[in-house]
């Protein structure tokens, strides 16, 4: 006699010959990967052993969410997984509320070790209050989550999984695989044990080994594409709708225990599916719009890996120091004023008159450092940057990849007028780009561009939790936007010097301030300029951070004018906010700001 569940089972599994277009599904194939399509036919089960180091670098994302009720409480577990920049999905029964996420934490790591010792696991808060989307109905929600780590790690070292929205990613009686935290234990995975059954408009079923906790995880095929959200079991029931147990028995809630219950099959959300619900509240839901635009930043077709681990690896523990010919200079093009176009001139920033004195001297004379695509003008007496000013052009950048730094000196400035190694060694300072690496990465002389970016003239002091992603945002939503005529930015960086800033190893002041003015030609071919201010204040001086105390602003541009003594020159209709600022009617727009928290917030 079979047991409850065993013809189900045979009837769902055994017929999987029939026609199924299978074209679409070879889109999502690895051109080297030559077993996939045997797989697929169900005519080997064999993976390249790159498979299980793939399957490592997908885990890396997954994390468990611990619930905390409004009174603080451990209330329950789940799992979830990043997506997107600073982005987490996990289900709605996990996260119902933007009021209970505040409380939770998503916890990383939490995991054994290749020894079978448990890991010291990362816990990060959510921030509801940037991106909370949720859908009861379909059962997903969407939360932002904190860059550092109460410990200091960061985010972005966890990598992300790519969501693609393309259907035809799983067909019906291949093999999928899930990393969870079942029970809200130790992460686990479930790995090609798991044959999908059915393919529904929104859901997918397939048979696998998922426990409680397990809520939120993600359902892989074999090319580690997330192809679902996993959320509940589908149980057994008889011919009346009643939820059976194993031994064929009606389930009573209640009275039986729900491990009696005779599950079937589980059941994930389609990844499609949610892509689709968020397009249909994005138009009138800021929130969904930004969770979409976080989702995309990264690319959503099927071309390319489906891992994104963290950007930007940082290979070096030591820094290294190297020596570039002077010859390497001969193409340092510089900053271009008509780089807009001939009717956008737009010349370098003015010193006010109090500060042309202290600006440091070349050794031909000359006060403006050219690299490849951006200038820079030092301060003497502080051995920075006043400003950096560079040129994007979104058509031509080119993604170079990242190998181990060397900094330099740049031979044609006095090294006493450059703040070196000495400033950054055995603290947790980082050399913070004033100019990005890949923003001058354009051009035939690309690698050469972004090697300039490793001038000691080019960093300045910045704590390594400083939280760079709202930062760097600023300039890749603005090359991107509509608004932005020929996706071509001139860019303005500096540090806010002052007068009671931090000293530091007594001979160093460290600015607690930076600023950053985009100028571009908006779609009615005028000027359009955007400022922005963050702080590190509360980090250089070791106080407790609290995120109230650590913003990134949207100012006028009048106000950074105000605190660096530098003038930009631009018209006074380039700017939004001192536009909103004069139909709000404040008496001085340097009274004016707004926070920005995502690209969603940024006022063009």
């Amino acid at each position: 006699m079979e047991k409850p569940g065993e013809r189900f089972r045979r009837e769902i599994i055994s017929p999987l010959t029939e026609a199924q277009p299978i074209e679409r599904r070879l889109i999502f194939l690895e051109p080297n990967d030559n077993l996939a399509l045997e797989r697929i036919m169900g005519k080997s089960d064999l993976v390249d052993t790159s498979y299980l180091e793939l399957g490592l670098l997908a885990a890396r994302p997954v994390c468990r969410i611990q619930v905390v009720n409004l009174f603080g409480r451990p209330e329950g577990y789940g799992t979830g997984f990043l997506v997107g920049p600073n982005l987490l999905l996990t289900n709605n029964h996990v996260l119902d509320t933007a009021e209970l996420a505040k409380k939770s934490f998503a916890e990383f790591e939490y995991e054994q070790d290749i020894n079978g010792r448990k890991k010291t696991s990362k816990s990060f808060d959510l921030r509801p209050d940037e991106v909370f989307v949720t859908d009861p109905e379909m059962d997903f929600t969407f939360v932002s989550v904190a860059p550092i780590a109460t410990e200091g790690t960061e985010l972005t070292d966890y990598g992300l999984l790519r969501l693609v929205e393309d259907t035809g990613k799983v067909r019906t009686g291949e093999y999928v695989s899930i990393i969870q935290h079942p029970d809200g234990g130790l992460k686990n995975c479930c790995l090609r044990e798991n044959k999908v059954v059915d393919i529904f408009d929104d859901w997918l079923h397939y048979l696998t080994d998922t426990q409680c906790g397990a809520s939120g995880s993600p359902v892989f095929n074999d090319q580690w594409l997330v192809v679902g959200l996993h959320h509940s079991g589908v149980s057994m029931k008889d011919a009346q709708g009643n939820i059976l147990k194993t031994d064929g028995q009606p389930y009573q809630e209640g009275i039986d225990a729900p491990s009696t219950i005779a599950w079937v099959a589980n059941e994930g959300v389609r990844i499609s599916r949610i892509f689709k619900a968020l397009e249909s509240r994005s138009e009138n839901e800021p929130m969904a719009a930004e969770a979409l635009r976080r989702l995309r930043s990264h690319g959503t077709g099927p071309v390319g890996p489906a891992i994104i681990t963290a950007p930007e690896p940082i290979p070096d523990a030591v820094m290294e120091l190297g020596k570039l010919p002077m010859e390497h200079y001969r193409l340092a093009d510089g900053y271009n004023p008509d780089f807009l176009g001939s009717l956008y001139h737009l010349p370098l920033p003015k010193l006010a008159e109090n500060l042309q004195s202290k600006v440091a001297t070349l050794k031909n004379g000359g006060q403006i450092l050219t690299y490849l695509h951006f200038s820079i003008v030092m301060n003497a007496d502080r051995r920075l940057a006043f400003y950096t000013a560079a040129n994007i052009d979104g058509k031509k950048l080119e993604k170079i990849k990242r190998t181990r730094d060397k900094w330099y000196f740049d031979p044609r400035l006095d090294q006493k007028y450059q703040a070196g190694p000495k400033l950054y060694e055995d603290n947790p300072l980082d050399r913070g780009h004033l100019v990005r690496r890949l923003d001058p990465c354009w051009g035939p002389n690309a690698r050469d561009a972004g090697e300039d970016t490793f001038h000691f003239t080019n960093c300045s002091p910045q704590h390594k939790r400083l939280n760079q992603h709202d930062w760097l945002e600023v300039e890749d939503y603005i090359l991107k936007t509509a608004d932005n005529a020929n996706a071509q930015i001139s860019v303005f960086t500096g540090p806010v010097f002052r007068e009671d800033d931090m000293i530091y190893r007594n001979e160093y002041l460290l600015p607690a301030d930076f600023w950053k003015v985009v100028v571009f030609v908006n779609k009615n071919g005028k000027f359009g300029a955007t400022a922005y201010l963050r702080t590190q204040k509360n980090y250089l001086e070791s106080r407790e951070f609290f995120d109230d105390e650590f913003k990134t602003w949207q100012v006028p541009v009048v106000q950074v004018e105000a605190l660096t003594g530098i003038s930009f020159g631009l018209p006074k209709d380039a700017d939004p906010m001192a536009r909103a600022a004069a139909e709000k009617g404040l008496e001085s727009q340097r009274s004016y700001l707004r926070r920005i928290r995502s690209a969603a917030d940024i006022m063009l």
